[in-house]
């Protein structure tokens, strides 16, 4: 049953209550967008004893959240004051932010904000970035600019891995079969490639074969370049390498794979996943894993470690002029083994 304030409460008690009282800790913000990650971090924080305020971005969250969270509201994305107001109603202190929001829609889709119409404390906390003389529309500059907004309300922005740190993959192959010596080269090509996009914020993906980059991931996402991918090598073999940025900010927009992933890249013929170990967020790992195997397709989590104490940087990509074809030059990524 809905509340008069329009919350979904899980248990029969009002949180503020609960926390003037001195019961327990005062609860963590969730802000939720798309996907099964908002649903892990709030399981995982369910479990350890703490409630969950939610607010949950209409047209991106699941409703599994209000099921599982102690309070749900549904709001636009744009309603940052209305956010702020709700988490100081329920005695919030700490927030952190999990899912995905899709930019392009929201960003240059104009009728998307009949649902997300901003308000004032928005305007004033993006307008700079959004309507300014210099816009900025990058998604770092956007998001410390609304944690910042949190902070000056008062509430730490903490990465919902703090709170879920089991979703973050190990190094070593994780599923499917052992990837074959091209496969290993594309990988450790790729990745100084996507840490090269990644520095200048415009994707963490990209696909590759034979050394040669067929796509870059810019703002249609993950999913969409995997589908370009499929339709500019129809012979398939290519690897994915997904990776953070080379100054990622864990509390958002953090590397993320899922079922999905792997069977976008099974229909669009690919045969591996590269990921970052410790970066990474791995959802419905089960499930993942699984699907991944059954459909032949190799996960393997690298890092950027050197064998040796010496670290070099590797030369940014180049294009070669006579067939403008991207080269990643030499990579400092390299894997490591482990039995699945």
């Amino acid at each position: 049953m809905i509340d008069r304030n329009g919350y979904w409460p899980r248990r029969g008690h009002a949180i503020m209550a609960q926390h003037q009282s001195g019961e327990q800790q005062p609860p963590i913000g969730l802000v939720a967008g798309w996907g099964s990650f908002p649903v892990q971090v709030a399981q995982s924080l369910i479990r350890e004893g703490r409630r969950v305020c939610c607010i949950a971005i209409r047209g991106h969250a699941s409703t599994d959240l209000e099921s599982i969270c102690d309070h749900v509201t549904w709001s636009g994305v744009g309603k940052l004051g209305g956010h702020i107001r709700y988490f100081r109603r329920n005695g919030v202190e700490q927030v952190t932010m999990a899912g995905k929001l899709f930019k392009a829609d929201l960003l240059y889709q104009g009728s998307v904000w009949l649902r997300h119409f901003p308000d004032l404390t928005c305007i004033r906390t993006l307008g700079p970035a959004l309507l300014g003389r210099q816009r900025d529309a990058r998604d770092d500059s956007l998001l410390i600019a609304v944690t910042d907004a949190y902070g000056r309300a008062g509430m730490e922005v903490l990465a919902a891995t703090d709170f879920a740190p089991e979703l973050l993959v190990e190094t070593g192959r994780l599923a499917g079969p052992q990837p074959k010596r091209q496969q290993r080269s594309d990988a450790e090509a790729g990745w100084q490639v996507a840490k090269q996009m990644g520095g200048m914020d415009i994707g963490q993906t990209v696909t590759i074969k034979d050394g040669t980059v067929i796509a870059v991931e810019a703002i249609e996402g993950t999913d969409a370049c995997i589908e370009r991918t499929g339709e500019l090598c129809r012979r398939g073999g290519w690897t994915l390498v997904k990776v953070s940025k080379p100054q990622q900010d864990m509390r958002f927009d953090v590397p993320t794979i899922g079922p999905q992933t792997v069977q976008k890249v099974a229909q669009a013929k690919g045969k591996a996943i590269a990921i970052e170990a410790g970066k990474t967020i791995l959802v419905e790992r089960e499930t993942t894993l699984k699907l991944a195997t059954t459909l032949g397709i190799s996960i393997i989590a690298m890092n950027d470690s050197m064998n040796d104490s010496t670290k070099t940087v590797a030369p940014p990509p180049t294009a070669n002029t006579t067939t403008g074809e991207l080269s990643p030059g030499s990579t400092q990524a390299h894997l490591s083994e482990r039995a699945a």
